[in-house]
C-alpha cells in the first residue's frame, strides 16, 4: 500500500499530464499495478537471513513468486502492445491478437515449467524430459491451439478476411461483420445484432464469402426480374408509336430503330400489310430499350462494371425481363433504397407499353 501511494500515485499523475495516448494504454492495463509487487519482493528478500532455518524453503517460493510477477507483466504488456496495434493503420490489414496469444500461451508453459523447476529444485532438462514421454497427450490436449494458430497464419498470409470485413458463412448462421479475431475464435456480429463466434480453424476448412471485394470495387450489383405477361406481348401499331414517341428517352432508339427497319424491309421487299412479313418492332423490346435507356442516365448506376438488360427463359410466371446492372454505392440501406426506386419506377410504367 505504501508503494503505491509513494510510486505509483506520481507515476499516474505524470502520465495522465502527457499528451501522447500511448502511456493511457499502459495505464489503463495496470502494468504498474502489478510491477509494483516487486518492491515489497525485494524487501523479504532482504529478511530472508532472519528465517536461516527456512532459507531454503523461504528463497524458492520467493523466486518463484518473482518469475510468477514477472510472467503477469510481461502479459499485460503483450496485451498493451495489442490494444496500441489496433489503434494503428496497419491493424485493418494485418491481425496480431492470435500470434499475441499464442506468445504469452508459450510464455505461461514456461513460467509454469520455471516455478516447478524453482520449487522442486529440479533440472529443467529432467522435466523436458518427463514431458517428451507425455508428447503424444499434449499434441492431443493442444490440437485445437495448433490448428487454430495455421489457420491464423492462413487469414494474415492470404488475407482473407479482417476486422469490419461482412462474411456469409452460412453452415455456421453467420452473416455480418467480423469483429473480433482471436486465436481460437472469429466473433461475427450478423445483422440482426446477436453474435456468432466460430472456431478459427473450422471456418477457414470451411467455405465462407467474403464481400469486401464489393466493397473495394465500389459497385454492388442489382440482378432482379420483372416477369411479363406473355400475353401482353405484341406487335406496334400507330397508337402505340404514337405513344412511345412521347418518350424522351426512347428518342435516339426509335430513330436508329425506325431507319434500321425500314432499310432491311425495303431490302428485301417485304410487304408489310401482312403481319406475319417484314420486322416489326414489338412492345417488350421497346420496353427492353426504356430500361437501358433509364439506367443508363439514372446517377445511382456505375457506368463502368457489367450493364446488362436480358430476356430469361419463360416460365409459368411469365417472361423475366432481368435486370443485371450495378450501383455506385455500396451501402446496404443505399443500395437497398437505388434499388427499390428504380424497381418502383418500372413496375408503374410497364403498364405504358
Amino acid at each position: 500500500l505504501a508503494s503505491k501511494i509513494i510510486i505509483l500515485k506520481p507515476i499516474n499523475s505524470w502520465f495522465r499530464k502527457t499528451k501522447t495516448k500511448l502511456d493511457d494504454i499502459f495505464l489503463q492495463s495496470g502494468f504498474f499495478n502489478r510491477l509494483i509487487y516487486l518492491i515489497p519482493l525485494l524487501i523479504l528478500y532482504n529478511l530472508e537471513g532472519i528465517f536461516s532455518q527456512y532459507s531454503i524453503i523461504i528463497h524458492r517460493i520467493l523466486n518463484s513468486i518473482f518469475v510468477l510477477i514477472i510472467l503477469i507483466c510481461i502479459n499485460v504488456l503483450l496485451s498493451a502492445f495489442g490494444d496500441i496495434y489496433n489503434r494503428s493503420r496497419f491493424s485493418r490489414r494485418i491481425h496480431i491478437k492470435g500470434y499475441l496469444q499464442v506468445v504469452k500461451l508459450i510464455l505461461f508453459i514456461m513460467g509454469i515449467l520455471g516455478i516447478i523447476t524453482i520449487l522442486t529444485g529440479q533440472s529443467p532438462v529432467y522435466l523436458l524430459s518427463g514431458i517428451g514421454a507425455l508428447t503424444a497427450v499434449l499434441m492431443l490436449v493442444f490440437k485445437d491451439t495448433i490448428l487454430s494458430f495455421v489457420a491464423t497464419i492462413q487469414i494474415n498470409s492470404n488475407d482473407l478476411f479482417k476486422i469490419g470485413d461482412w462474411v456469409d458463412a452460412p453452415q455456421f448462421g453467420a452473416d455480418g461483420d467480423v469483429v473480433d479475431i482471436a486465436l481460437h475464435t472469429v466473433k461475427i456480429q450478423n445483422w440482426d445484432k446477436t453474435i456468432t463466434i466460430i472456431p478459427t480453424h473450422k471456418l477457414i476448412d470451411s467455405s465462407f464469402k467474403n464481400w469486401r471485394g464489393m466493397t473495394d470495387s465500389g459497385g454492388r450489383r442489382i440482378k432482379r426480374a420483372i416477369y411479363i405477361d406473355i400475353s401482353t406481348i405484341r406487335f406496334w401499331d400507330e397508337e402505340l408509336l404514337r405513344r412511345f414517341q412521347q418518350f424522351d428517352l426512347l428518342q435516339d432508339y426509335l430513330e436508329s430503330k425506325l431507319k434500321e427497319v425500314d432499310n432491311s424491309n425495303q431490302t428485301v421487299g417485304a410487304n408489310l400489310d401482312q403481319m406475319i412479313k417484314g420486322r416489326r418492332f414489338t412492345n417488350i423490346g421497346t420496353f427492353r430499350a426504356y430500361i437501358k435507356a433509364f439506367l443508363k442516365n439514372h446517377s445511382d448506376i456505375h457506368d463502368e462494371m457489367t450493364f446488362l438488360i436480358r430476356q430469361l427463359p419463360p416460365g409459368e410466371k411469365g417472361l423475366p425481363m432481368e435486370i443485371y446492372v450495378f450501383t455506385n454505392d455500396t451501402d446496404w440501406v443505399r443500395y437497398e433504397s437505388i434499388q427499390s426506386d428504380i424497381f418502383d419506377h418500372l413496375m408503374a410504367i410497364v403498364s405504358e407499353f
